[in-house]
């Protein structure tokens, strides 16, 4: 049984509301072949190896920063992937997802790795900025750790009782920091193997399907 008396949810963002994972495969296997590394043979395989921070996935894919800096490597980056995601769209049932818990009358917060600047972006070109009391995201490009973002905010609201929704292990360390129960997805950038290899609820289909499961 799940407690309902959640006050708050947290949503990560890449592969947990926008449908990127495909996007993120592309870009990296664009990379990878401009830098002469081995490609990806298939996102399946781009799930069970990408991992946070960023700069330590590169280095285990083969980067060498002393020759090429991380800072221009995820520039490179970026510009690949925001010709990939052009056309991504919402993970399945998240909207399904975000009015139910609008309906239950719970606080909504995005909490990413990403920069803040473009989560606004993608959050209002998706149509579902609304829903959303607050977003959490970095200054900058590198995707680094989110963790701290938690702890900050489980620190200035120490009452709240949270459930944090991601598609990561990170998402789920990032959960255990700031006191969240975590629920994690299917639906993006892991597998499922390593999903339930994490402290969590449970592993999902998708983010309605887990509301419901929780809160019906």
């Amino acid at each position: 049984m799940y407690h309902k008396s959640y006050t708050h949810i947290f949503w990560d963002f890449n592969g947990t509301i926008l449908d990127d994972a495909d996007a993120c495969f592309k870009s990296e296997n664009d990379l990878f072949e401009k830098y002469g590394l081995p490609l990806l043979p298939s996102k399946e395989v781009y799930k069970s190896l990408f991992g946070f921070p960023v700069k330590d996935y590169y280095r285990r894919m083969g980067f060498d920063f002393e020759k090429t800096p991380y800072e221009i490597l995820a520039a490179e980056w970026m510009e690949r992937y925001l010709i990939h995601v052009e056309n991504a769209a919402l993970c399945p049932h998240v909207a399904d997802a975000l009015e139910y818990a609008k309906g239950k009358g719970i606080f909504q917060w995005v909490l990413s790795a990403s920069k803040l600047e473009m989560l606004e972006e993608q959050l209002t070109a998706l149509g579902v900025r609304s829903y959303f009391e607050g977003i959490l995201g970095q200054d900058n490009i590198h995707a680094g750790s989110k963790e701290y973002l938690g702890r900050a905010w489980r620190a200035a609201n120490p009452s709240a009782r949270v459930l944090f929704i991601g598609d990561t292990d990170h998402d789920a360390a990032t959960a255990l920091a700031m006191g969240a129960d975590c629920v994690l997805l299917t639906t993006g950038h892991s597998t499922k193997e390593r999903l339930l290899s994490c402290h969590t609820l449970f592993v999902a289909e998708n983010a309605y399907k887990a509301l419901t499961q929780i809160f019906d």
